[in-house]
């Protein structure tokens, strides 16, 4: 299945048959290499959130997994994000940019390979956050991220999504050997990319995002 360029579809996070995050994206390219998403600053994004409104970094989990949850529709108000979702490896690889709109940093999110689903009039991928994270500078120094929630999150095997913690560790760390030898796409690829005009208007989360999750 492959997305045509332009198409928006939705990029979601799903944790154990739920929805966690929805957040719509244009479609860059989509070809032997993975899928380039891109996610223009002020798009309509959801997060799931307890009946309070807290979302799940901001409660310990031992409360978070017996709380009520409810998706909430908010604007997203970080810089555009560039977005590439490899073909069959556990993680994705994000471009971050600074104020002024130049590249700052990559930002690598250990997840499960996305599914994709095609309703015809709306498409989207469905990946499982495996939480843990890899923070790689421009100048390819790097750093783990989130490392806490992760630890604190595997006390609770029979809540958590992510059974194998080593194979997690093991994917950031194959990763973390390709930023520092600099390869692909951590060569510079897409570091000075500018989409068209016409991408750069905020999305709206399309009829249909939360539909039910494909994994």
């Amino acid at each position: 299945m492959r997305f045509e360029p332009g198409r928006v579809v939705v990029h979601r996070n799903v944790r154990r048959g739920r929805i966690g995050w929805v957040r719509p994206a244009r479609v860059v390219s989509d070809d032997d290499r993975g899928l380039l998403l891109w996610i223009p600053r002020g798009s309509e994004v959801a997060s799931e959130v307890t009946d309070a409104g807290l979302g799940m970094r901001a409660v310990p989990f031992a409360e978070w997994i017996v709380s009520a949850h409810r998706l909430a529709v908010a604007r997203w108000q970080g810089p555009p994000v560039l977005k590439f979702l490899p073909v069959g490896v556990a993680h994705s690889v994000w471009w971050f940019r600074d104020e002024q709109g130049r590249f700052s940093h990559w930002y690598v999110n250990l997840e499960e390979p996305g599914v994709r689903w095609d309703d015809g009039g709306l498409a989207g991928v469905d990946v499982v956050d495996q939480d843990l994270d890899v923070l790689v500078h421009s100048d390819r120094r790097w750093a783990w991220k989130d490392e806490d929630e992760f630890a604190e999150r595997l006390d609770f095997p029979e809540h958590y999504w992510v059974p194998d913690p080593d194979a997690v560790r093991a994917e950031g760390k194959r990763v973390i050997a390709r930023a520092e030898a600099g390869e692909f796409p951590f060569d510079g690829t897409w570091c000075a990319f500018a989409p068209r005009i016409e991408w750069t208007a905020s999305l709206d989360l399309p009829p249909g995002w939360d539909r039910p999750p494909v994994r």
